[in-house]
């Protein structure tokens, strides 16, 4: 069967029938088929286009195909249709004759097409906050646990000052509330009614699309036909705010892939996340994370080929647009998984402070704290930054530690050298202390921001749609 043939003669290429073929795609939209069509012939039949007769036969259809279904989670296997859409009118009419032919009265596979994968796009972004919020949990939960463990901070992965460990799990914290925002407001976007607007230019039937939108849940009526049945931009939007959340998440595994190395040690994963070798029986290799990793490349690539396939698109519809279904369904998917495995990595995480703490003494990281010591007493920062950074290279010239020094030495350096700047430079805890400005390391501020990120982890699961 075809929702276009009668302009056609004769039959086409099977290889063509198999290249151009949709269903083993689409069928993933099947219950929002269904729901759309349910609630379409009712506004056709409140327009006066079905007759009461027709619009309960095509109901009780409906109906009766969504339960068959539900009670067989293998429905598709061995089934063959264009499409999705073709498919419901063909088992529709097996169940209630002809009349199915009027499912398609007033409407297009464009708008019906457009009004699920929106339906979609919004399910998808609600259930990854959903999976969100539970890295947000294991993070705050992690910061909790350890909020006065100091660690080493780096830039240019180079020892550079210390901090909490409890203010290093709120970054990222930080990052993935905002990719909680971007998805609510990517769902946001994506709320717009498209069906009863046909194949481009409208319906000629009386529809009344605001009840339509509100039955299938829709916030609004998209306002343009010509844009909606062709829009893809909210397909683009989930994927890259998936990208995003990727990229987060494979700058994590990467910085946790580091910390669980020998050479730091500072985090050990738990072993149901991790994988050895085949020649080698010491190994324990963080798998977990190298394939969140690469996943997050895997997610770019969608992402950057949906942007290609909409670049060059007339409006209005293309069939081009049948590809974004895949790059779709395989970047939620993957995000997902990904975000799952990831909270759960975190959650178990095995964290060493006393490690943390004494790598806080490698690198000179209180070199910035014995600078601004200095200038408290009167010594403009750039003659203490020159000072202090002499000191440093004698140091690292003679392989020593701050610890190391002895009074005499570091007053070659830095004539005003006592015994406070030798407490300075020793303790990563003055350190940290030290930094109390809004948004900094301090106990003090690291204590409001994990307040507040609990707040918000509290609020994300009383808020997050349903």
């Amino acid at each position: 069967m075809k929702l276009w043939g009668g302009r056609f003669s004769g039959g086409r290429d099977r290889k063509f029938e198999k290249f151009s073929e949709s269903f083993s795609l689409d069928q993933r939209f099947i219950f929002y088929d269904l729901r759309v069509s349910l609630a379409y012939v009712k506004a056709l039949g409140r327009a006066g286009v079905l007759k009461s007769g027709e619009l309960r036969r095509l109901t009780q259809g409906l109906e009766a195909l969504r339960k068959k279904i539900e009670g067989n989670p293998r429905w598709a296997r061995g089934q063959a249709s264009e499409d999705v859409h073709t498919w419901v009118e063909e088992q529709v009419e097996k169940l209630v004759g002809e009349v199915a032919g009027k499912l398609r009265t007033g409407r297009s596979r464009n708008d019906l097409v457009a009004t699920e994968a929106r339906l979609y796009v919004k399910d998808a972004a609600a259930d990854l906050e959903r999976v969100l919020v539970e890295m947000l949990k294991a993070l705050v939960g992690q910061a909790r646990r350890h909020s006065q463990a100091i660690l080493p901070g780096y830039t240019h992965l180079q020892p550079a000052q210390p901090i909490l460990f409890s203010h290093y799990l709120l970054a990222y914290f930080e990052m993935f509330s905002r990719d909680a925002a971007r998805l609510e407001d990517c769902r946001k976007r994506a709320d717009g009614l498209p069906m009863g607007t046909g194949a481009l230019a409208g319906t000629a039937f009386p529809l009344d699309r605001n009840a339509l939108a509100r039955e299938l849940g829709f916030a609004r009526v998209a306002r343009n036909s010509l844009d909606v049945t062709s829009d893809r931009d909210f397909v683009a939007e989930l994927l890259f705010a998936c990208a995003l959340i990727m990229t987060h998440l494979s700058r994590w595994a990467e910085d946790l892939i580091i910390y669980s190395s020998p050479g730091f040690a500072y985090v050990e994963l738990a072993d149901a996340y991790s994988t050895g070798s085949s020649l080698m029986p010491q190994k324990k290799n963080p798998d977990s994370l190298e394939l969140i990793r690469g996943r997050a490349a895997t997610v770019l690539g969608k992402l950057t080929g949906v942007l290609a396939l909409l670049k060059g698109l007339p409006l209005a519809y293309d069939r081009d647009l049948q590809e974004d279904k895949a790059a779709l369904f395989s970047g939620v998917d993957t995000t997902r998984d990904a975000l799952a495995i990831a909270a759960r990595v975190a959650g178990t995480l095995r964290i060493r402070p006393d490690r943390m703490k004494a790598m806080t003494q490698q690198g000179f990281l209180t070199a910035t704290d014995v600078a601004d010591e200095l200038v408290r007493r009167g010594t403009p920062f750039a003659e203490a930054h020159e000072q202090v950074g002499k000191l440093v290279r004698y140091c690292a010239d003679c392989q020593r530690t701050f610890a190391d020094l002895k009074p005499e030495e570091a007053r070659a350096f830095i004539p005003a050298w006592d015994s406070k700047l030798q407490t300075v430079a020793v303790s990563p805890e003055h350190s940290v202390k030290q930094r109390n400005a809004i948004g900094g390391t301090a106990p003090r501020q690291v204590a409001r921001q994990l307040a507040r990120a609990e707040r918000l982890v509290k609020d994300l699961q009383r808020k997050r749609p349903r």
